[in-house]
């Protein structure tokens, strides 16, 4: 996927654009068979996305022309062999982005002013992502992480490296004067420095955080800063901070796989309240109703829950993709409504919710 999802990159993508701003989106595939007719499909798609600025009598030759060189830049920048679930692309005059996502899209080209985001937020969702800080005395590094991969970031002030005046290495390893010790007062300055720069960026881009380094780094950094709270995760392995990322992630794999547990078990027991004091509602036309009026407290989703309905005139009926009229995405639409009105949205495993469809919510009245 793109680096992230954050409040203010999705802000800016929200913003109004003269007409029209494109957006394409388009279902890809991790392996073959299927991945060979990725390349093929793309350049269909393009082709739609053209055709349709060509026959639009509110599309300006300028307008067609700029956003067709973006489509075009869009086009060369794609990596279909890294390809991953999904793929969406937005263009609009002197612009243009790609994102690949962790989870499916319906394959479609939308000219509106404004791009359609509602698909970038429910992969984001369903990613779980958190961050991990590869802490030692004199190197901090910030990673992303997602249920199945972890990147290093350059992102704010990481990573975060100590400088030493008059460093001599060869004579600080003679007498055993070596920065990991984690005793002296500038190693614990370094430390709230990096604990700052991660402060800052948990509140733009708030995840759960995994703290990995040695015991004795952990325990002055818990002293130093206000990052490493209760919900923080130490991970007692030092020698991390400088990846590589399969190390780093398969030190914090076990706890972020406990995490996950419960959080589902969280979301179970929270589900069950809401049944016993009449809260509760499932189905994609139920919920999508009470999430239109903000009363959708907690959404809970199946990771690959996907349906295809119709607006029946104030219902949301079963119908089969590509039927006129037909909504492939709603579900991705409920989760973006879910988090514009502040609920909790939560992907559990497939199956966790197969007595009541797939999909469920606790209610706020």
């Amino acid at each position: 996927m793109h680096p992230s999802l954050s409040s203010e990159t999705l802000a800016r993508l929200r913003k109004q654009h003269t007409y029209p701003a494109v957006s394409l989106l388009m279902p890809t595939h991790r392996r073959d068979p299927d991945k060979e007719q990725d390349p093929v499909r793309l350049r269909n798609l393009m082709a739609e996305a053209k055709g349709q600025l060509e026959a639009d009598p509110d599309v300006s030759r300028a307008a067609r022309m700029a956003i067709t060189e973006e489509l075009d830049r869009a086009m060369q920048e794609i990596d279909l062999v890294h390809a991953e679930d999904g793929l969406v692309v937005f263009a609009s005059p002197g612009e243009h982005e790609v994102w690949l996502l962790g989870r499916t899209v319906p394959e479609r080209v939308v000219l509106s002013d404004t791009y359609l985001t509602r698909n970038l937020v429910s992969a984001q969702a369903a990613e779980r992502p958190f961050w991990v800080l590869a802490v030692s005395s004199d190197h901090v590094t910030l990673w992303s992480g997602t249920a199945d991969r972890l990147t290093e970031m350059h992102r704010g002030a990481f990573p975060v490296i100590r400088v030493f005046e008059n460093f001599d290495a060869e004579r600080r390893e003679r007498i055993g004067d070596v920065p990991s010790t984690f005793t002296d007062e500038a190693t614990r300055q370094f430390l709230k420095s990096a604990d700052t720069a991660m402060d800052t960026l948990l509140k733009s881009d708030p995840r759960p955080l995994y703290v990995v380094g040695e015991p004795a780094a952990l325990s002055l950094l818990d002293h130093a800063g206000t990052v490493s709270n209760g919900k923080t995760v130490h991970v007692p392995m030092g020698g991390l901070q400088h990846g590589p990322a399969d190390a780093v992630w398969h030190a914090v794999r076990p706890y972020a796989e406990a995490r996950a547990r419960q959080e589902v078990e969280g979301v179970l027991a929270e589900l069950d309240r809401a049944r016993g004091r009449r809260a509760f509602a499932a189905g994609v036309d139920e919920i999508h109703q009470n999430v239109l009026s903000g009363r959708v407290a907690l959404l809970a989703v199946e990771e690959n829950y996907r349906e295809t309905v119709r607006d029946s005139g104030g219902h949301l009926l079963p119908a089969e993709p590509g039927e006129r009229g037909a909504m492939d995405d709603i579900v991705d639409e409920i989760v973006e409504k879910s988090l514009e009105t502040g609920a909790q949205v939560r992907f559990v495993p497939d199956g966790t919710l197969a007595g009541v469809g797939g999909i469920a919510s606790a209610l706020r009245y």
